[in-house]
């Protein structure tokens, strides 16, 4: 059930800078719109936006920078789906969609465990199943306009007046994660995941189980940090302030040791691994990079900067080099 807008999931026809999407920040909602108009601007054509429990809301802030941008893609990696309904998400994204049609990405996914119940109080039970269950409920909603659904998770019975087909794509880090929107999702979203890794399980796992059941494999959009910095020493230390946090949560631990990286003793990810995940130097060794990325397999990049020095500037400056691709 993959229709992902056909301009947004063939790879192959794309340009390289539609094919690269920045993450931004949302702690300020007025600045976050700002920054997306900069975007648009500068050229960029797809920007993702995360959705921390304690930051404002992400498809807000889209609907306010939809009235003013009218070209640039948005994307959430990701809404979290336990604090949140499928029906009212359904909603949310109906709105955005009116606001700019065909513009919105819906990155969702489960979450982890420390945040859905220690800091919402729900509980974090069986997460791809509850995925999977979303997203029949939430593409019944969007994509048929009537949902008459019974699982375990969920039991809604509901009508929309219109449809709106935008694409679902679901975060993933595990083998069976990828499995899953192998078989269900509009595209799958990856987060401080090694490319090999990605090359060698994600990709290969998100094509056999989308053969599986007779669809086209969805496409993986990968995450990619960038320090645009050629001092080695400070890009390291940039990089360990920046995924040293990862190290802690036991999805992204499990996934590293996965990916042959195992963290240290004092919580902390290896030198080899912040090497491995994050570009760095000067723009033209960081266009060359992301170029040669999108030629491995990966079909879509979002990318993230990594502030060694400035952030504001380094931040304009990679903006910029997006745009320019």
């Amino acid at each position: 059930m993959t229709n992902n807008r056909n301009s947004q999931v063939a790879s192959s026809s794309r340009s390289i800078r539609e094919r690269v999407g920045l993450i931004i920040d949302g702690a300020n909602a007025a600045a976050a719109v700002k920054t997306i108009v900069a975007a648009e601007d500068a050229g960029v054509r797809q920007i993702w936006m995360a959705q921390p429990p304690n930051l404002p809301d992400a498809l807000t802030i889209f609907a306010a920078a939809a009235a003013k941008t009218s070209t640039i893609n948005l994307g959430t990696s990701i809404v979290p789906t336990y604090p949140r309904h499928p029906l009212v998400l359904a909603q949310q994204a109906l709105a955005l969609h009116d606001l700019a049609p065909r513009r919105l990405r819906l990155g969702i996914g489960p979450s982890h465990r420390f945040i859905i119940e220690n800091m919402y109080g729900l509980q974090h039970t069986k997460p791809l199943v509850h995925l999977r269950e979303y997203v029949d409920v939430l593409r019944g909603a969007l994509w048929i306009g009537k949902v008459d659904y019974h699982g375990h998770f969920y039991t809604v019975e509901a009508m929309f007046p219109r449809t709106a087909r935008i694409p679902i794509f679901i975060s993933t880090l595990g083998k069976m994660a990828f499995q899953l929107a192998g078989q269900i999702a509009d595209g799958a979203l990856t987060w401080v995941c090694p490319v090999s890794y990605l090359l060698d399980t994600g990709i290969p796992t998100l094509r056999s189980s989308a053969a599986a059941v007779e669809r086209s494999a969805p496409p993986l959009v990968a995450y990619v940090p960038v320090a645009l910095s050629e001092d080695r020493d400070s890009v390291l230390s940039a990089g360990h302030r920046y995924l040293d946090f990862y190290a802690k949560i036991p999805f992204y631990a499990n996934m590293f040791s996965n990916a042959g990286f195992q963290i240290t003793s004092d919580q902390m990810v290896p030198d080899a691994l912040v090497d491995n995940l994050v570009i760095s130097g000067n723009e033209a060794t960081v266009t060359a990079r992301l170029t040669e990325l999108l030629g491995t397999g990966l079909d879509e990049l979002m990318v993230s900067l990594v502030p060694v020095t400035g952030a504001d500037d380094e931040y304009a400056q990679l903006m910029h080099l997006i745009g320019r691709l």
